[in-house]
C-alpha cells in the first residue's frame, strides 16, 4: 500500500490533495476531487550538493517504486535540458531538484538503480534525465499503460481523473521552467505531478492484469529502458515547417543555410530557435531568394522590428546559397531507407499495394478487438516493411521472424503474425 492510500479515509486530506479512494477510482456519482496541495506541503528546491546528498540517502532508504518527472523549457530555451526534476517515493516523500545548480545527478540515479521508476510518457523525459546522469534499469510508463489498457485519453491529468478521481491543475505545463527563482505556484504544480503517480501505476497494473495485458506492458517497458539514445537526426533542416512550398534545389540550399545560421545563434544565446527566426520566415526568404537586404526586409518575418545587423546575417545566409555550385545543392527529398511512400505503391508494385491494404485492415480490426491504438499493437513502419518485402515462405514462422527482425516485441509477434500471414497469403 502506498503512502497515498494510508490517508484515503481522511476526507479533509482528500479534498486538499490527499489520496485516491480505496477502490482505486471514483464512484459513478462522486465528483472528481481537486488536488490542491502536496501532502507534506511544497518541499524546498534542492540546489546544493549537501542537500542533494541528504535527498539521495533518503530516496535510497525509501521503499517501492519511485515516481519521476522532469520539466523542460521547450519553446523558451535551446535544446531539451531539464530545469527541474521531481521525485516521490514511500518513506522519502517528494523532492524537487534544480539540475542547473546540481547538474550531475548520477549519484542519485545510482542510488535508485534497483528501483522501478514510474514516469508518464517516459520517452519524453528519459533523454533529458540521461543528460544529468539518471538512467533507469526498470520503469513503468503510465501513459503507455493507459494506451495498452484502452483509455481514450492518456494525458496525466485525464488519467488521474478517470482512474483515481482527482483533478490535477495543469495551468503551468508550458511555462518557462528556466526561470529562477521558480514561483511557488509552479513548484506546487510540479510536486503534484508526482503526488499520485505511484497510485496511478498500481491501479493501471491491476487493470492491465485484468485484461491479460500486463506481460505485454512489461515487455514494452523493458524495451524503453533498454533502448539506446537516439541517433542524431540527419539533415534536421528538412523538418522546417512549410517545406512543401520549397520546390527548387537552390531554394532548399537557402533553407539549409538559414536554418543552420539560426541554429548557431539560438545555441549561442540559449533560446528557442523559433524565437530567433520563425520557420515561416525561413521558407518565405528561401522561396523568394531576395538579392539584397532591402528586398529581404520587405518579406514577412523580416519587418521593421529587425535591425540592420540581423537582416545582414540572414542575407548573408541567402547569398551563400545563391553562390553554391550546382553540384553542392541539396537534392529534393531525403534518402529513403526501406519501402517507398505507400502512395506510390500502386504504380511501383500493385501486388505490394494489395498486401498493404489487406494487412492494414487486418491489423486495424485486431487492434480494435484488443481495445488499443493500432500503432501500439505494431508500428505502421513494420507492417509496411513486411508487406513490401514479405518472406519467401508465407508461414507463421517466417512472418514471426520478420517481425522480430524489425524490433517487434514477443507479444506483438504472437498477436500480429496470424493476421499478417492470412493477409500476405491472400495477396502473394
Amino acid at each position: 500500500m502506498t503512502d497515498a492510500h494510508e490517508t484515503a479515509a481522511d476526507r479533509s486530506l482528500r479534498t486538499t490533495g490527499g489520496a485516491p479512494p480505496d477502490d482505486g477510482g471514483p464512484s459513478d456519482t462522486q465528483a472528481p476531487i481537486p488536488l490542491l496541495e502536496p501532502r507534506e506541503g511544497i518541499p524546498p528546491v534542492i540546489a546544493d550538493e549537501t542537500s542533494l546528498a541528504r535527498v539521495t540517502a533518503a530516496f535510497a532508504a525509501g521503499s517501492g517504486p519511485v515516481a519521476v518527472d522532469a520539466e523542460r523549457a521547450s519553446g523558451y530555451r535551446y535544446g531539451q535540458r531539464a530545469y527541474l526534476v521531481q521525485l516521490r517515493r514511500q518513506g522519502a516523500g517528494t523532492a524537487l531538484i534544480d539540475p542547473v545548480a546540481c547538474p550531475d545527478l548520477s549519484g542519485l540515479g545510482e542510488a535508485l538503480s534497483g528501483a522501478e521508476w514510474v514516469l508518464h510518457a517516459a520517452t519524453q523525459d528519459l533523454p533529458c534525465l540521461r543528460d544529468i546522469g539518471m538512467v533507469p534499469t526498470r520503469l513503468f510508463d503510465t501513459e503507455l499503460a493507459g494506451r495498452l489498457a484502452g483509455f481514450p485519453r492518456v494525458g496525466l491529468g485525464a488519467m488521474v481523473e478517470s482512474v483515481l478521481g482527482f483533478v490535477l491543475e495543469k495551468g503551468h505545463s508550458a511555462v518557462d521552467w528556466s526561470t529562477r527563482p521558480l514561483p511557488e505556484p509552479w513548484l506546487r504544480y510540479a510536486a503534484l505531478d508526482v503526488e499520485l503517480l505511484v497510485d496511478l501505476r498500481d491501479a493501471l497494473e491491476k487493470e492491465l492484469d485484468r485484461q491479460g495485458k500486463l506481460e505485454w506492458a512489461r515487455q514494452e517497458f523493458d524495451a524503453i529502458a533498454a533502448a539506446p539514445p537516439p541517433e542524431p537526426r540527419k539533415d534536421p533542416w528538412r523538418r522546417t515547417s512549410g517545406m512543401h512550398k520549397v520546390r527548387r534545389r537552390r531554394q532548399l540550399a537557402a533553407v539549409r543555410e538559414l536554418w543552420q545560421a539560426r541554429d548557431r545563434i539560438a545555441q549561442r544565446r540559449d533560446v528557442s530557435p523559433g524565437k530567433v527566426l520563425s520557420d515561416a520566415a525561413i521558407v518565405e526568404a528561401a522561396t523568394a531568394l531576395p538579392p539584397n537586404v532591402h528586398a529581404l526586409a520587405a518579406l514577412n518575418g523580416f519587418g521593421h522590428r529587425m535591425g540592420r545587423r540581423q537582416l545582414e546575417q540572414w542575407q548573408a545566409a541567402i547569398d551563400r546559397a545563391r553562390a553554391l555550385p550546382e553540384s553542392a545543392l541539396p537534392q529534393p527529398g531525403q534518402a529513403v531507407t526501406g519501402p517507398p511512400p505507400p502512395r506510390s505503391w500502386a504504380d511501383k508494385d500493385p501486388a505490394a499495394a494489395a498486401r498493404l491494404s489487406a494487412a492494414r485492415a487486418a491489423v486495424s480490426a485486431l487492434a480494435e478487438g484488443l481495445n488499443m491504438p493500432q500503432e501500439n499493437l505494431i508500428t505502421p513502419d513494420t507492417v509496411r516493411r513486411v508487406c513490401w518485402e514479405p518472406p519467401k515462405t508465407l508461414d507463421a514462422e517466417s512472418v514471426a521472424a520478420a517481425l522480430a527482425g524489425y524490433g517487434a516485441r514477443p507479444w506483438q509477434v504472437e498477436q500480429v503474425t496470424p493476421v499478417l500471414v492470412t493477409a500476405l497469403a491472400a495477396h502473394p
